[in-house]
């Protein structure tokens, strides 16, 4: 059996699933209630909540892909809250590949999935020090909404600025959630990357470091890393 009921957050919903789950159940509640509540909002966040006594048939599991497939950009944010077991394995594995991020939680951290539904995961904080440098703060995990928004405010001061030099702090970043978080930070790169003069990274990772090589290939600007505990040191090289 599956219920869908809407949270009191516009474009979040909540799907209890138990017992034996068959094509019946997806093609008479689940898709249709999804596919309402994607055509209302675009993109919807949704909480799964299986019962311990959740069995799915062959077919229920074929129109489970095909809906995810079909709906594959329509999901802003996925959490399964079940026991151990192969479906949150299967799930773990597979939110390395989805476009949103993907939580997932045992029964007795629903309250947890609720929070985490709802909460911002991650956010970037951008300085403007004067003569052209830009502080760029990345923190938490990244999803795409949190870049878009970051955009308007970068473009903003690269249309004050020609050309600028850039102080990419990394020291508190945990990556991105799934790989529409990655596309759209190399969508802001690929947009701006030919107006840097000079780059500083800061940052506690060996992928940081490499991350530095990189954006002096594809820039032709001059870049230098900077340990985590030598942020000083990159701001008086950056603005020298």
């Amino acid at each position: 059996m599956i219920t869908v009921t809407p949270l009191p957050t516009a474009g979040h919903y909540e799907v209890r699933v138990s017992g034996k789950v068959t094509d019946d159940d997806y093609k008479d509640v689940l898709i249709p209630a999804m596919d309402r509540a994607i055509e209302e909002h675009a993109h919807i966040r949704a909480l799964t909540i299986l019962a311990d006594d959740t069995e799915f048939s062959l077919k229920a599991l074929l129109d489970d892909a095909e809906f995810g497939m079909r709906h594959w950009n329509g999901f802003d944010r996925l959490a399964l809250v079940a026991k151990p077991g192969w479906i949150p394995r299967m799930a773990r594995g597979l939110s390395i590949l989805s476009p949103c991020p993907v939580g997932v939680f045992l029964p007795r951290e629903e309250e947890d999935a609720r929070r985490w539904l709802s909460q911002s995961l991650g956010s970037v904080h951008q300085t403007d020090l004067g003569d052209g440098v830009l502080h760029v703060a990345l923190l938490g995990k990244l999803d795409p909404k949190v870049m878009d928004d970051e955009e308007q405010d970068m473009n903003a001061f690269v249309r004050n600025n020609d050309r600028f030099r850039l102080l990419l702090d990394l020291r508190e970043f945990d990556g991105w959630q799934g790989l529409a978080g990655l596309r759209a930070h190399f969508a802001i790169a690929r947009n701006h990357y030919d107006l840097i003069d000079r780059a500083a990274i800061v940052g506690d990772k060996a992928w940081q470091r490499l991350g530095q090589s990189v954006l002096g290939a594809v820039s032709g600007a001059k870049t230098k890393y900077f340990d985590a505990d030598d942020f000083e040191g990159a701001k008086a090289w950056i603005k020298a």
